[in-house]
Formats: structure tokens, C-alpha cells, sequence
């Protein structure tokens, strides 16, 4: 809403300078739930809204504003209707790129649990989550009695930072899990950002292994020190567990498979 608010061209403003002119647009999204609206702020999507709502998440964060840029938020509306058609029409989604996974890994003979593409929470937790549902799987099925199995999902999560260390919401998740997986046999993970960066670092994500824990021990890394510290990305550069892509220069949000063998 704010990057809406500031914007001459997000929020259908872009379809509205078009003027009589009909427009195509052709979208890749990187949001849960895949909201046109929300993908790249909609600059050719209907979304009228006065300032108000953008002014308030202002109010609810207590973020400091000028009172110049307050009163270009109020004076830039969005427009309430379109002087000609406009078509949209998705390329790419998280969905997508999930059930193509999937799809992946029922080939490679591979069973398949997918969680979808709207996973929220503290990264952390949702890492404790997920080692819970490894862990109840394992159980009920017994080692080698079964296909391999993967649990993939997308969305994103978030994280609290309490620490002065480096990484992103990908490598908080993987050594999380890692530490509540503590060094379960047959259990491999990678959590990547689609587009190539993780947080703000130069890796899209890593990869853990049953013997991560192992090696960091060896090494004298203590995994719980580097996970308060919000330090994953400094663990996994040690191991040399970084995954690291380069920008992939297409975007559709984080993607995470957990698999067990």
C-alpha cells in the first residue's frame, strides 16, 4: 500500500495513462495468493484507494514522514475506473512452480507432499513445524518401507531480528530446522529465494544435510550461538552449504523441499 500510495504508475495508474489505449499485461507473480494487485504494486490493475489506507499502516508503525511526502500521498489517488480494457495474464506463479516440482518428483519415483504457496510465520517456528511432520512421517512409515519422500512448500516466512549476524529468511529456516531435525538419519533440505538472494546477501538460500550438525561440531560452530545471533548465512558459509545462483531474473517467491530418503 505505501509503495502503491508513492507511486505515479502502481495501483492502475499506469492503465489509466495509457488513456483510451487497450493493454495486455503479462504478470509473474511473487505473492501468496497471487493478487494481481499486489504483484509489482498493479501498475494496470484496479486498485482504488485515496492515501487513507497507506497513512494509517504510516500511523501503525509510527513511521516517521515528512509532511510534504503525507501530502503527496493525499493528493495522489488511485483511479477508480479504466477508459479501456486491459487483460491479465499470469506467466508463472508460486503455485505453479510447486505442483512443477511435484510433478518433478513423482518422475525421479518420489512421494510428493505439497504444502502450497501461502507458509507464513516466524521462520524458526515454521522450521519446528516442519521437523514435526518429518519426524511423524518417519514414524509412521519405518525406514525403506516406502519411496522417498519430499515435503515441499513456498510462501514466506519472516524473521525477528535480535542479532548483529548476516542471512536471510531461507538460511534461518534451514538451520532451525536443522537444529530441531538434530542430525535425523535420511533427512536432506534445501530453502532457496526463487530469485536468486536470500535477505540481502549474495546467495539465493543453502542446503542441509544429516551430518550438518557433525560437521559444525568439528569445526567448533555452534549452530543454537549462530541461530540467536540471526548469523545462518556465516554457519552455512563455513560448511560450504551456501546455495548460490546468481540473480535468476525471474521471481516467484521462496521454495523449500524437505526430503527424506
Amino acid at each position: 500500500r505505501l509503495r502503491r500510495a508513492i507511486s505515479a504508475i502502481k495501483g492502475g495508474r499506469l492503465a489509466a495513462a495509457a488513456g483510451p489505449a487497450r493493454s495486455v499485461t503479462y504478470m509473474l507473480s511473487d505473492v501468496p495468493g497471487d493478487d494481481p494487485a499486489t504483484i509489482g504494486g498493479g501498475p494496470t490493475v484496479l486498485c482504488p484507494e485515496d492515501g487513507t489506507e497507506a497513512l494509517d499502516v504510516i500511523a501503525r508503525y509510527a513511521i516517521a514522514v515528512t509532511p510534504g511526502l503525507e501530502a503527496a500521498i493525499r493528493a495522489n489517488p488511485a483511479p477508480t475506473s479504466l477508459a479501456s480494457d486491459h487483460d491479465h495474464h499470469m506467466l508463472a506463479t508460486p503455485k505453479t512452480a510447486l505442483a512443477a516440482a511435484a510433478v518433478k518428483a513423482g518422475e525421479l519415483g518420489m512421494e510428493a507432499q505439497n504444502l502450497g504457496d501461502l507458509i507464513e510465520g516466524e521462520a524458526r517456528d515454521v522450521a519446528k513445524d516442519m521437523a514435526r511432520l518429518v519426524r511423524d512421517h518417519a514414524a509412521a512409515t519405518g525406514p525403506g518401507r516406502r519411496p522417498p519422500w519430499v515435503l515441499i512448500s513456498g510462501g514466506e516466512t519472516t524473521v525477528t531480528v535480535r542479532g548483529q549476524g548476516r542471512g536471510g529468511r531461507n538460511t534461518e529456516f534451514l538451520l532451525a530446522l536443522a537444529l530441531a531435525l538434530d542430525g535425523a538419519p535420511g533427512v536432506y533440505a534445501i530453502a532457496c529465494d526463487s530469485d536468486g538472494i536470500d535477505g540481502s546477501e549474495d546467495n539465493a538460500g543453502a542446503i542441509i544435510t544429516p551430518d550438518i550438525l557433525g560437521r559444525a561440531r568439528s569445526e567448533s560452530l555452534h549452530g543454537r550461538a549462530f541461530l540467536e545471533n540471526n548469523d545462518a548465512y556465516s554457519f552455512f558459509e563455513a560448511l560450504d552449504a551456501l546455495v548460490v545462483t546468481g540473480p535468476t531474473f525471474t521471481n516467484v517467491n521462496d521454495f523449500r523441499a524437505i526430503l527424506v530418503t
